[in-house]
């Protein structure tokens, strides 16, 4: 659904596309994905672990605890693959890597995986990126040393752009080299799938402004708190100085925002003492998604509840009702 704002401003609305467990099937994932579809939501994201650890020491950001939630360390699909599945059983449905962990996959591979997404899906493809928390999948991956991460991403991400783009690339970097190869197809969309930069952290926020078409962070990281509207704000307006800082043009970079968990459930003021984003009723969350849209935030997606396929399709178009409706 596209939700129109004020000057032209329209958002969108996601879902999360489960990777694991009961509702992770083919026929769930069907089922979530044509029906989201059918109720009007823009786009839906899809995780990224490709094995998890069974002895995790790293913190994990988006708890208190700092530790990674015994729910997420079942059954994974591989995220990519997952995307491909379920642009095949929808339309117009986009689909959001939420994120894609970027020194995991050899940068010329990811590269053309994907493109074909991109091309296959008629240009439904959208990039989000994150450099990675978990030190131990690093290396059971085998991948570049986890303390080189960011250099890394960006470093893929530049080579990446450079097969997306050039009808001759060449790239001369530390960790990827390449000259004398075609790539082909390009991607669908010019310049290959927009990248929405994940993280809240300062490097996150300096990696969009260098290279991000959005910032995409998630709301409750608790050391970088975002859960209410001036915290974002004040988010907002240090990315803005940050790309001016770049030389790029600050209304250029987009917004986008990540909700774990919304409601009446969640406590409604913020540690800052302001309105916690997306607690309360529906009304209020609607309100929530008014002023993030006049902000100029163009997708907000959130993990909609529900045990089985029908309980969280039935939330999902109770949020539709109750909340989109009013936008």
């Amino acid at each position: 659904m596209q939700c129109a704002g004020t000057g032209g401003n329209s958002m969108q609305i996601g879902f999360n596309a489960p990777s694991g467990g009961p509702l992770a099937t083919p026929e769930s994932l069907t089922r979530l994905a044509q029906e989201g579809e059918a109720l009007g939501f823009g786009y839906a994201t899809v995780s990224d672990h490709v094995v998890i650890p069974t002895d995790i020491h790293a913190r994990y950001p988006y708890t208190d605890s700092g530790e990674f939630p015994a729910g997420s360390r079942g059954e994974r699909h591989e995220q990519l693959t997952q995307a491909m599945f379920l642009a095949a059983k929808t339309t117009t449905l986009r689909l959001v890597t939420s994120v894609m962990v970027v020194p995991h996959r050899p940068a010329m591979l990811a590269a053309k995986i994907l493109s074909t997404i991109d091309v296959l899906s008629g240009g439904r493809l959208t990039l989000g990126i994150g450099a990675g928390w978990l030190a131990e999948e690093f290396e059971a991956l085998q991948v570049p040393d986890f303390a080189a991460r960011g250099k890394v991403t960006d470093e893929y991400v530049l080579a990446m752009r450079e097969l997306w783009t050039s009808p001759t690339p060449r790239f001369a970097g530390e960790h990827v080299r390449f000259e004398n190869v075609s790539f082909e197809p390009k991607p669908v969309q010019p310049g290959g799938p927009p990248i929405w930069v994940g993280g809240e952290s300062g490097p996150a926020l300096r990696r969009t402004a260098r290279l991000g078409d959005a910032w995409y962070p998630i709301g409750t990281n608790p050391s970088f708190p975002l859960d209410s509207l001036a915290r974002y704000r004040a988010g907002v307006a240090r990315l803005r100085a940050l790309v001016e800082r770049e030389g790029r043009d600050p209304t250029s970079v987009g917004l986008a925002y990540r909700v774990q968990k919304y409601g009446p459930d969640l406590p409604a003021t913020a540690e800052d003492g302001e309105r916690r984003l997306f607690s309360g009723t529906p009304r209020q969350i609607a309100d929530d998604l008014k002023a993030l849209r006049d902000l100029g935030v163009q997708g907000v997606d959130l993990t909609f509840p529900g045990g089985t396929t029908e309980a969280v399709i039935a939330s999902m178009r109770s949020f539709r009702d109750q909340v989109m409706e009013k936008l």
